[in-house]
């Protein structure tokens, strides 16, 4: 039987058992699709990583897929853990890059910025400039979300669908209290995302939230079987740049988004706006390795 590595991460936090957690499987090919899936389902996480340097392109590569067979694309938390372990187990992938580091996922390059923190590796990922998509009706996500409709007013800011590499749907709540009492309906959710062309909805709010944090917020994306993930770099690109344009945020200025507390998994993102993208960062710990069969 092959035997191929795996590691489990903790995804931007640094400490164990906190964040995100990420399975990172080493492959050194491409495998049969179903292989992506039954391990991906195995594990059970939001997503699974597989992760292979190409000789051909130069490149360190990674694909990502959830328990529901999706693939994911774009710079969240399946790629920051990718890059985090490389860095961690001294991998030579990124060296003979200089000064502009990158990775592709699902063959889309991304670019990188690598530093150093608490001894832990800390990693930027460049997403493209935020792109404001359409709204969805504050009535049908009230219902869909357990909600009143009163509880999704935030400085008169709008439910609205914004992009970088993925579109996600912004949903302003009053404050925490209103956010830990969130509840979703799954099957309101992924007939809405259809409907409105978006995966996910990133409810957060700015009223009440913690020291050194400018937003605490939750993400539900059941259409590709997250029912709720501690950390999303995909949407918290995103609402960086909504807020960005909303004026609530500066370019060119550090923020922290706090994400997980209400399933005990915080998790700290850091999001700066500029003019041509938007960073995401965070750290990454190994909490488990082994072997996988196949």
């Amino acid at each position: 039987m092959k035997q191929l590595d795996y590691y489990v991460l903790d995804v931007f936090t640094d400490q164990p058992y906190k964040g995100n957690q990420l399975s990172v499987v080493c492959i050194d090919h491409e495998l049969e699709i179903d292989q992506y899936h039954n391990i991906s389902r195995e594990f059970g996480y939001s997503e699974t990583s597989f992760v292979y340097y190409s000789e051909t392109e130069k490149v360190f590569k990674v694909r990502s897929f959830t328990p529901a067979k999706y693939e994911v694309a774009g710079a969240g938390h399946n790629l920051l853990g990718a890059v985090c372990l490389a860095l961690i187990k001294q991998w030579n992938v990124f060296s003979h890059q200089g000064q502009s580091p990158r990775v592709k996922v699902k063959d889309i390059p991304v670019s990188l910025r690598i530093a150093t923190r608490n001894e832990l590796p800390y990693v930027g990922m460049k997403q493209k400039p935020a792109v404001m998509a359409g709204g969805v009706p504050e009535d049908i996500i009230a219902a869909a979300i357990g909600l009143q409709r009163d509880d999704l007013v935030l400085y008169d800011w709008p439910v609205q669908i914004v992009r970088t590499e993925v579109a996600h749907l912004m949903v302003p709540v009053r404050d925490t209290a209103v956010l830990e009492n969130a509840t979703v309906n799954k099957r309101l959710l992924k007939r809405i995302s259809q409907q409105y062309g978006f995966e996910g909805f990133y409810l957060f709010t700015t009223n009440g939230v913690a020291d050194g944090v400018t937003v605490e917020s939750r993400f539900f994306n059941p259409g590709i079987g997250i029912d709720e993930d501690p950390a999303t770099g995909t949407a918290a690109g995103p609402l960086a740049g909504y807020l960005e344009k909303l004026g609530y945020i500066e370019k060119y200025k550090d923020y922290i988004f706090l994400q997980g507390k209400f399933v005990a998994q915080p998790s700290t993102l850091a999001v700066v706006v500029e003019e041509d993208g938007i960073w995401v960062s965070g750290s990454s710990v190994i909490v488990m390795e082994g072997k996988i069969y196949l």
